[in-house]
């Protein structure tokens, strides 16, 4: 008689040598023979982590659709956010330029998760004197294929530095609508107001662009 064939047996990712009892045929029949019940237990779990997915995903945009009338509530109630003016506001003649004095605007920009925009200030921070009439840019560029209608809600910190920064001119004063591929510069003209409190040496005017639901 020739010498016995060994076999293998697989334990979990190792293969070894078979030790040819009843205990190593028994576990090679627990992978291979997953009972029906389990196999329905484990699409029944699937399903149900499918639909809670689905209902995050579901939630989050509508959260963005009412970022921006839920963010006019709470201006209304609290009064002390960072909004500043939503339409255009002339300088007052009488205003003076504080020569003596430097503030530091600094820019910042926000884009909603898969809105397919790009969108950023040309320069993040500047010197400027109060009194003084400051343009600059921000940049938007539509990546989708199809045409984008957004509005971009502006806001300032600290909340204290608001009713002093004054927009002249701001594309956040109407709606934007980019065909697709569209690359914009936009131009914002603001005036930090001389009688803001000393105390404060830094703005921060952010935006953040939200697509307008159809």
């Amino acid at each position: 008689m020739g010498a016995p064939q060994a076999c293998e047996c697989s334990y979990g990712l190792e293969t070894r040598p078979c030790c040819g009892s009843s205990f190593c045929a028994g576990y090679l029949e627990v992978p291979t023979a997953l009972k029906a019940d389990d196999i329905n237990l484990q699409q029944q779990a699937n399903n149900r982590l499918a639909w809670r997915l689905a209902l995050v995903a579901l939630l989050f945009t509508g959260f963005g659709f009412a970022m921006v009338p839920l963010y006019d509530v709470i201006c209304r109630v609290t009064g002390l956010n960072g909004k500043t003016n939503a339409v255009a506001e002339a300088v007052d003649a009488n205003t003076q330029i504080d020569a003596t004095r430097w503030v530091k605007v600094e820019f910042l920009s926000h884009t909603l998760p898969g809105s397919g925009l790009e969108f950023s200030p040309e320069q993040f921070s500047m010197q400027v004197h109060p009194g003084e009439v400051i343009h600059t840019t921000y940049v938007v560029k539509n990546r989708t294929q199809h045409t984008f209608v957004g509005q971009a809600v502006p806001s300032v910190t600290p909340a204290v530095a608001a009713p002093y920064f004054q927009k002249i001119e701001c594309f956040c004063f109407s709606q934007q609508t980019l065909a697709a591929g569209e690359k914009r510069a936009m131009p914002v003209v603001f005036v930090v107001k001389p009688d803001m409190d000393r105390e404060v040496g830094v703005v921060t005017l952010s935006y953040t662009f939200y697509e307008v639901p159809a």
